[in-house]
């Protein structure tokens, strides 16, 4: 009886700890998303369309899809562990570190950014 009693206990300390991974998990993946789209205006020319914006294909980081006209190109913000951007890629260049710097500094963190956010429109 008492070592069902343990087992109880540690399967329940168990799926609490892994529910709590995954909410965090999830709050940092929806950060991450909502700073490279919110990115996107400021590297990219006026009057483009969100497409999509989720995880992108390798470890940290998020792919945006955006059209502007009839053409689709895409921008690629790359992270730390946590949810700082640490690189910016379009399918024409990179952003340069002072470039990165004065984004994020100058733009991402102002309320401009959130009200330009591209999906909010």
């Amino acid at each position: 009886m008492r070592s069902a009693r343990r087992w109880l206990l540690g399967a329940a300390v168990a799926a609490g700890f892994l529910g709590g991974l995954a909410a965090c998990q999830d709050t940092l993946r929806r950060e991450r998303v909502a700073t490279c789209r919110r990115a996107l205006p400021a590297v990219a020319p006026q009057g483009i369309r969100l497409l999509r914006a989720a995880p992108g294909p390798a470890a940290d980081t998020v792919r945006v899809d955006y059209a502007e006209g009839n053409r689709q190109h895409w921008l690629t913000c790359r992270f730390d562990a946590g949810a700082s951007l640490v690189a910016v890629a379009t399918e024409d260049n990179s952003l340069s570190g002072p470039s990165l710097y004065l984004l994020k500094r100058f733009y991402l963190d102002t309320p401009d950014a959130e009200a330009d956010d591209p999906a909010e429109r």
